[in-house]
C-alpha cells in the first residue's frame, strides 16, 4: 500500500552512502584555494546549478564546492567544482 503523495517523507540525498561530502567554500576559502592551486574558478570542472546535491547544499552560480571522496587506494581525495548555469 502506498501513501498519498502529500504524506510521503522527503529523502535527503546527502544521506545516501554513494554521495560524497559536499561543501560550499566561503569567499575567503575559495580565494585561498585558487591562490594555492594557481587557477581561476572557471578552470575547475563544472557542476550544474540544477544538480540535486548543489540544490541540497544551497550553492549558487559562481560558488566553488569542495567534494571529499573516500578512495580505497588514496584514503581520501579532495576535488573542487565550479557551479554554473547549464
Amino acid at each position: 500500500m502506498t501513501m498519498p503523495r502529500s504524506k510521503k517523507k522527503g529523502v535527503n540525498i546527502l544521506d545516501h552512502e554513494w554521495v560524497p561530502e559536499h561543501e560550499v567554500l566561503s569567499p575567503e576559502e575559495a580565494a585561498k584555494v585558487l591562490k594555492e592551486l594557481g587557477v581561476k574558478p572557471i578552470q575547475f570542472p563544472w557542476i550544474s546549478i540544477n544538480d540535486p546535491v548543489v540544490k541540497a547544499i544551497g550553492a549558487h552560480v559562481g560558488d566553488i564546492i569542495r567534494i571529499r571522496r573516500k578512495s580505497p587506494t588514496a584514503g581520501e581525495i579532495i576535488v573542487y567544482r565550479y557551479v554554473v548555469v547549464d
